[in-house]
């Protein structure tokens, strides 16, 4: 891809994104249009000849060219090593065509920024991709060959080392978090390896999640980030990178004044990490979570919807241990307010392994405070790819009936039908009556029930005698499942029992 990465406007996290970024500009928009356009010019900053300057010459071109073999290419039906094939190659070449069609090349360009003068250049992960060669280009029209130390697609960035005969100029990076919204920015791309392109704007918005990976943490900019800008600086007006130009929301491929940059506090960790060890090291809690809405806040006893609902724990995991409780809803993490669950991921992944930190937690109205220390998450990701656990425990077969659903044991039959994993324990829904609470909480044939109010179930019996006690103890609450897919994806889903 030789663009700034884009995001499909038909996509879902697109739709989300941009429904997000306009309901926030037409909350408290003043109806006078003309004031707020003056205001808006007034906010740019204007002169930047001497900030670029200063920052030009460590603003690189990164061609990156990756060799394909086309396997579906036709082969030709002469032997090879016959006497007809240097006369083939020599006329095919002469015409301008590839000898061997079986092997192609596809090329990217984008950009990177120089910071170390040894030689440590930075640029998105998407810029190199899996490329054979790598290309460093400067301003002066020196082309260097790169090497790639290491990249991360979880926040889109890459490491690369280019050997100089003199020192290379540098910049620094600026802390993200320090960042307002108006704060004036300036991009800093060089995307065809012809000198700088520079468009300067505002910080629109910070924090922003359009679901391109699990550390989503953008800061949004007008400045415009165009073909070839992916992987270069976005500046503040003392001249330190405070974000990597990533990604734009556009449905024609320019920009709209739409952008979205990895802020330095999200990268820095990770260039280290990938700079001594060429691979990431994050900090691994070995929890599920999932959002924690208003109907299941009520049925928690939390008031507010906030924090992380863990909605199951990792065997081999620190969290288990440390007596971490699928049903627990994550409120504090080292000190820090998980207001949503995406804020949960982030500050256990910043962390280093081995390290002990506390977790406060809601459980039954009561916090209590946990200390866990970190695992690796790269260990616990091969640990979930390896697993293959099975389990023989015998189901039966009866049906019952509850909350507008039909269950069923998990017999052989019914794990084939509905592709359910030998790991997957439970009730398995069978039919949902339109209509119906659980319809309308989104459940379905197929899913399969593990918990009703943190209380196991076995068999379709243990579903309807769990909900007829909660009726009897007022039924007030909604009934909190644990609900499984049949892949053994695990969520917690609140239907009110009236």
């Amino acid at each position: 891809m030789n663009e700034a990465k884009r995001i499909s406007m038909g996509s879902r996290s697109a739709r989300s994104a941009l429904a997000l970024i306009i309901a926030s500009a037409l909350v408290g928009a003043p109806l006078a249009l003309a004031p707020a356009i003056t205001a808006f010019a007034q906010a740019r900053p204007t002169n930047l000849a001497d900030l670029v300057d200063s920052v030009a010459e460590a603003v690189v071109n990164i061609s990156a060219t990756q060799t394909i073999e086309d396997k579906g290419a036709e082969q030709s039906d002469l032997p090879k090593g016959t006497p007809f094939d240097e006369m083939f190659e020599e006329f095919f070449r002469n015409h301008g065509i590839n000898p061997h069609p079986h092997a192609r090349q596809a090329q990217s360009l984008g950009s990177g920024f120089v910071i170390d003068p040894s030689g440590i250049v930075i640029t998105n992960n998407h810029v190199v991709g899996d490329a054979n060669d790598i290309v460093v280009i400067f301003t002066d029209g020196r082309k260097l060959k790169a090497k790639l130390l290491g990249k991360d697609s979880k926040v889109d960035v890459a490491v690369l080392k280019v050997e100089s005969d003199k020192p290379l100029k540098t910049v620094k990076f600026g802390d993200s978090d320090k960042m307002r919204v108006g704060d004036g920015v300036m991009a800093v791309g060089n995307p065809f390896g012809l000198g700088e392109t520079v468009t300067a704007g505002i910080i629109s918005a910070r924090n922003r999640n359009i679901d391109n990976g699990p550390y989503d943490d953008f800061l949004q900019t007008d400045a415009s980030i165009n073909k070839g800008n992916s992987g270069g600086p976005l500046f503040n007006l003392q001249g330190e990178v405070i974000g990597i130009n990533t990604a734009i929301l556009s449905p024609s491929g320019g920009s709209i004044g739409i952008g979205f940059a990895t802020p330095s506090a999200s990268v820095i960790p990770v260039i280290a990490q990938l700079e001594q060890f060429h691979e990431t090291r994050r900090g691994w809690l070995g929890v599920r979570i999932q959002p924690v809405d208003d109907t299941i806040a009520d049925s928690l006893g939390l008031g507010a919807a906030r924090g992380a609902l863990v909605a199951g724990v990792d065997d081999k995991g620190p969290a288990k241990p440390a007596g971490l409780q699928p049903g627990d809803v994550i409120i504090k993490f080292d000190g820090k307010d998980i207001k949503e669950s995406r804020d949960l991921p982030r500050l256990v992944g910043s962390m280093p392994v081995g390290r002990a930190v506390e977790v406060i937690v809601m459980r039954d109205g009561k916090e209590l405070t946990k200390t866990v220390t970190l695992g690796r998450l790269e260990d616990g990701e091969k640990q979930a790819a390896l697993a293959d656990e099975k389990d023989d425990a015998q189901q039966q077969d009866a049906v019952s009936k509850a909350l507008g659903m039909e269950f069923s044991g998990l017999s052989d039959e019914m794990r084939k039908s509905f592709k359910i994993k030998d790991s997957v324990k439970g009730v398995i829904v069978t039919s949902v009556e339109p209509g119906s609470p659980a319809a309308e909480r989104g459940l379905k044939p197929g899913d399969v029930i593990e918990e009703v109010n943190h209380q196991a179930v076995e068999r379709p019996g243990d579903v309807a005698k769990a909900i007829e006690g909660a009726k009897k103890d007022g039924g007030k609450k909604p009934a909190l499942l644990l609900v499984s897919s049949g892949e053994g994806v695990v969520r917690f889903v609140a239907v009110p029992l009236d």
